[in-house]
């Protein structure tokens, strides 16, 4: 996969575009002064993970004996689930109701922008193919920067763009991610199948 795509397919992942509603809502409560370092701080908090799954994620996979199909058709299945939820959303959300007061961690930084199927693509990356890290850290950082300038422009893209746009946009991206997670899924099958004959 080339560093282009992998980049891609994690700004995917992160959906910031879906994810703009949920952090205005959870950030209203908050000062306007505040809103934006808390914005930084949870954007920041989320690379660091993923940063982490990235580098560490191939020793988490050796310690539990996992094999890199199983995470490969893991990460599909999660990819597939969240594609599903980006389609047809439920009323309370992706990842339902959030807690009062300011967040921390939870939800913006985890699950939001470093969730389980991105924590999996990473872990991914950096279990396929160890030699090109580099890459992988680029393809990341260009990932999460591309969803931050979106989150950080949130309010502005909200009455620019307006809810219907957003909407249709969470959905073409969820159908994409779809696809990607079918091809996931399908590649991780047949490399099991290879090994196993």
């Amino acid at each position: 996969m080339e560093t282009v795509s992998a980049a891609l397919l994690l700004f995917l992942i992160m959906d910031p575009l879906g994810n703009i509603p949920v952090f205005l809502s959870l950030l209203k409560p908050l000062p306007k002064t505040r809103q934006r370092v808390v914005l930084v701080r949870e954007l920041l908090i989320a690379f660091f993970v993923l940063l982490g799954f990235l580098w560490g994620g191939k020793y988490v996979l050796e310690a539990m004996h996992l094999r890199q199909e199983s995470v490969s058709i893991a990460g599909g299945i999660i990819l597939f689930l969240i594609g599903l939820k980006m389609i047809f959303p439920s009323p309370e959300g992706m990842f339902g109701e959030g807690e009062g007061g300011e967040p921390f961690i939870v939800p913006m930084a985890i699950p939001m922008v470093a969730g389980p199927s991105a924590m999996a693509a990473v872990m991914l990356f950096g279990s396929q193919d160890p030699g090109r890290m580099g890459d992988w850290t680029l393809a990341l950082a260009l990932a999460w920067f591309g969803t931050a300038l979106i989150l950080l422009s949130a309010t502005y893209l909200y009455k620019v763009l307006g809810t219907r746009v957003l909407v249709a946009l969470e959905r073409l991206m969820g159908m994409l991610l779809v696809a990607i997670s079918v091809q996931m899924l399908m590649d991780g099958i047949r490399a099991y199948l290879n090994s196993a004959s």
